[in-house]
C-alpha cells in the first residue's frame, strides 16, 4: 500500500474527483478526511470508504472561511494524529462571457478555488513542518491552468494561479521535506461538467452535443473524457513520490488536450 500510515485531507471530496481521489487513498491505505461544505455527504462518502475497509471520517469545510478551515484541520489532526497530504480540490464552475460575469462571481470563483487553497494550505504546513515525515501538497488544477478557453475567465485566472502558489509552496517547504504539485486534469464527467454542457451551449448558441465534440474535447487525441480514475491515480503518484526531486510540477491529464 503506496500511503500506508498516512493522513490525508481532500476538500470537496464528497462527491467527483475529490471522491475519486478519496477511494483510491483509502485503498492505498491513507486515513482519510472527507472535508466537504456539506457535512451530511461528507459523512456519507466517509461511511462508504469505511464499508468497503477504508479509514476515512467526515468534515465540515468552507474553504473560504478562515475559522471554518482551522478548526476542520486540527479536527483531523486531532483524530488522526498529524496530517501528511493535503489535496485542495474543491471548486465550482460559473460560466459568462467576461463583459457579463458579475464581480460578485468573480469574486466566488477566486475565493474558493484560490483562498481555499492558500488557506488549507497555510493551516496545514505548520503540523507538516512539526512532524519530521514531511508532507504532499497538491493542488487540483485543470489543463486551464495551461490554457485558456471562452466564458471562464475566473476559473483561468484562478487555476493558473495555483501553479505559482505550489512553485513557492515547493520552494518553502524543501527544507522540511513538504512538496507541492498541482494535477491539470482535461474534462471529466463529473456534475460539475454535466452542468457546463446546457450552459455553454445556450452562450455559444450550439448543441450540447457539438459542446462536447468541437468545445471539450476537440483538442484531445481520442475524443475521450478524462476519468476520475486517471486524476485519481495520477493524485496518487504525486501523493506517495518519496522526495523532494518532484516539487514545484504540474502534471496534465487530458488525453493530450494540452501538451508540453
Amino acid at each position: 500500500m503506496k500511503l500506508q500510515d498516512k493522513s490525508a485531507i481532500i476538500t470537496g471530496a464528497a462527491s467527483g474527483i475529490g471522491k475519486g481521489i478519496a477511494q483510491t487513498f483509502a485503498r492505498e491505505g491513507a486515513k482519510v478526511a472527507i472535508a466537504d461544505l456539506n457535512l451530511d455527504s461528507a459523512n456519507a462518502t466517509a461511511a462508504e470508504i469505511c464499508a468497503h475497509g477504508g479509514k476515512a471520517i467526515g468534515v465540515a469545510m468552507d474553504v473560504t472561511n478562515e475559522e471554518a478551515v482551522n478548526a476542520g484541520v486540527s479536527a483531523v489532526v486531532e483524530a488522526f494524529g498529524g496530517v501528511d497530504i493535503l489535496v485542495s480540490n474543491a471548486g465550482i464552475q460559473i460560466v459568462h462571457p467576461l463583459e457579463d460575469f458579475s464581480y460578485a462571481d468573480w469574486k466566488k470563483m477566486l475565493a474558493i478555488h484560490l483562498d481555499g487553497a492558500f488557506l488549507t494550505t497555510k493551516a496545514c504546513l505548520p503540523y507538516m513542518y512539526k512532524s519530521g515525515r514531511g508532507g504532499s501538497v497538491i493542488y487540483m488544477g485543470s489543463v486551464h491552468s495551461k490554457e485558456a478557453s471562452m466564458l471562464k475567465a475566473p476559473y483561468v485566472t484562478a487555476k493558473h494561479g495555483l501553479i505559482g502558489l505550489a512553485k513557492v509552496v515547493a520552494k518553502e517547504g524543501a527544507k522540511y521535506g513538504v512538496h507541492a504539485n498541482v494535477i491539470c486534469p482535461g474534462f471529466v464527467r463529473t456534475p460539475l461538467v454535466d452542468k457546463q454542457i446546457p450552459e455553454q451551449a445556450l452562450a455559444l448558441g450550439i448543441s450540447e452535443a457539438e459542446v462536447i465534440k468541437n468545445v471539450m474535447l476537440k483538442e484531445t487525441v481520442d475524443g475521450e473524457f478524462t476519468t476520475l480514475e486517471d486524476v485519481a491515480e495520477a493524485t496518487l503518484f504525486f501523493a506517495a513520490f518519496p522526495s523532494n526531486a518532484l516539487t514545484g510540477q504540474s502534471l496534465v491529464v487530458s488525453h493530450g488536450w494540452f501538451m508540453e
